[in-house]
């Protein structure tokens, strides 16, 4: 099992930057997939960053460029720096973490970022 537990979230005008957190911990060990996903209300979970442990990055369309992930594997934890918030970033932003090889997904509770305009 892998626990993740998130924070950094709150409410920030448009425009602004927040940064979220994330740490692991349990069965952690191996090649893995850390990242975060988004879902606003109504919405669908979305691909916000994900990070391959051997160092590979990508990024949801909505977020290139303005979004960075960051992996700290010493500490097992996993960042997000959002800067240039709009509202439509407005969500519940949760962390994800999955082995290489295995289709098992495992979520944080969420976090949610309020960005006003």
């Amino acid at each position: 099992q892998v626990q993740l537990v998130e924070s950094g979230g709150g409410s920030v005008q448009a425009g602004g930057s927040l940064r979220l957190s994330c740490v692991a911990s349990g069965n952690i060990a191996g090649n893995t997939i850390m990242g975060w996903y988004r879902q606003a209300l109504g919405g669908q979970r979305e691909l916000v960053a994900r990070n391959w442990r051997s160092g590979t990055t990508i990024y949801g369309d909505a977020v290139k460029g303005r979004f960075t992930i960051a992996r700290d594997n010493a500490n097992n934890m996993v960042y997000l720096q959002m800067n240039s918030l709009k509202a439509e970033d407005t969500a519940v932003y949760y962390c994800n973490f999955m082995r290489v090889g295995s289709s098992t997904n495992y979520w944080g509770q969420g976090t949610l970022v309020t960005v006003s305009s």
